[in-house]
């Protein structure tokens, strides 16, 4: 395995690195930014910075107007990216539209793509995925799927209720997954305009996070109807798609927050160097210095565990192994990144005079969406015990 980046990345990184620093940082403390993400004006802004720097959705293909990054260009450019809370929003490769746009440039039908794809990766629409359901619907486990799609002539009528749907306010088109009544109970997915009548969102979630714009919804599904040209791909093979959306959108979430992690570790390790206790730097402190230390060893590990997992999936492989692990070990060493740098800043870091402290709560998010640790874990179980069996 080549863990060389290869000049292009190098120049592509080397330009994200200096449009995040000099263009996007200095808005993060931006008014228009509330407790459920950044307004639409201050998003249109920034993508609108990210398109003169060539920048803009730089993981779709060129002709859709990317970059055509593979998943190991991502690592090197979302990472960069993820170092501020708003760069993945500026260069429009934060969730759930950067896997949205991934999926549909898999599987969509090309109409669909003009349709839809073009607009989203221009900046000029955002987008949602509806799969997670309130109990006793979908959560952790896709098979308790209860929203429903029965077809009926030209039509299919969706009938449910999602939660958690991010970026649902103020998007443009929901892909929706649904129980197919016509192959058997099935998943499908359908690409539908939000402005269709019977989707209504209810409320938008109070949470922990604040970095996704839109926030996060709970949405109604009310005799919803679906033209048939509107499945997207093939029906009854919702679980598959999902997949192909799911194993790589796990990856560039690491990719991002390890920005985010080196970021509050930067600050931290600043303020080390400059703070004074009992008569030395912070950083001169044993108990400081390895946390520093420890931080290192976790980005490190988290870098190399991406890498690997990029590197698998430009090879072909699946990856949905892989990706849970990579969700599990990247999440808890980020986590433990963050946290161990707000505790280096001590009072400083429970503060809004740094950015750590949203740092800290984006990333704690980040342990549970797109499958908690203990589920991949327990799916890791089962792999571990059919390879026990298997000799």
């Amino acid at each position: 395995m080549d863990f060389s980046i290869p000049s292009e990345h190098e120049e592509l990184r080397q330009r994200t690195v200096q449009f995040i620093r000099q263009k996007v940082i200095p808005l993060e403390s931006d008014p228009r930014q509330y407790a459920h993400g950044a307004s639409d004006e201050l998003r249109r802004e920034l993508n609108a910075m990210a398109r003169a720097e060539g920048l803009l959705a730089p993981h779709v293909g060129p002709e859709w107007g990317g970059l055509g990054l593979d998943h190991r260009g991502k690592a090197i450019v979302f990472e960069a990216a993820g170092y501020s809370v708003l760069g993945p929003l500026a260069m429009h490769i934060s969730a759930p539209d950067e896997g949205n746009m991934h999926m549909l440039e898999q599987i969509a039908r090309e109409d669909q793509k003009e349709r839809w794809l073009r607009r989203m990766a221009s900046g000029e629409i955002r987008s949602c995925f509806a799969m997670t359901e309130p109990h006793p619907g979908a959560g952790s486990d896709p098979s308790m799927l209860a929203t429903s799609a029965q077809r009926v002539g030209d039509h299919y009528v969706i009938n449910g209720r999602k939660w958690l749907i991010t970026g649902a306010e103020g998007a443009e088109v929901c892909i929706v997954m649904a129980r197919d009544e016509e192959h058997g109970g099935k998943a499908s997915m359908f690409l539908i305009p939000m402005n269709t009548p019977g989707i209504r969102i209810e409320r938008i979630l109070d949470t922990l996070d604040e970095g996704f714009a839109g926030g996060h919804a709970v949405l109604l599904f009310e005799n919803v109807r679906a033209e048939v040209r509107d499945l997207l791909g093939e029906p009854g093979e919702g679980f598959r798609y999902a997949q192909v959306r799911l194993a790589p959108a796990r990856l560039t979430h690491c990719m991002r927050w390890l920005g985010a992690a080196r970021r509050a570790h930067d600050i931290a390790a600043d303020y080390a160097r400059k703070r004074e206790a009992f008569g030395k730097k912070l950083g001169e402190h044993e108990g400081i210095g390895f946390m520093l230390a420890d931080n290192l060893l976790d980005m490190h590990q988290a870098r190399l565990t991406i890498w690997h997992t990029a590197w698998a999936l430009d090879q072909g492989k699946r990856g949905g192994t892989e990706s849970s692990m990579a969700k599990v070990i990247c999440s808890e060493a980020i986590w433990r990144v963050v946290d161990r740098s707000l505790q280096i800043l001590g009072g400083m870091g429970i503060t809004r005079e740094t950015v750590v402290s949203r740092i800290f709560r984006e990333v704690r998010a980040f342990r549970i969406y797109d499958g908690p640790s203990e589920v991949h874990r327990w799916s890791l179980a089962r792999t571990a015990l059919r390879q026990e069996a298997a000799g």
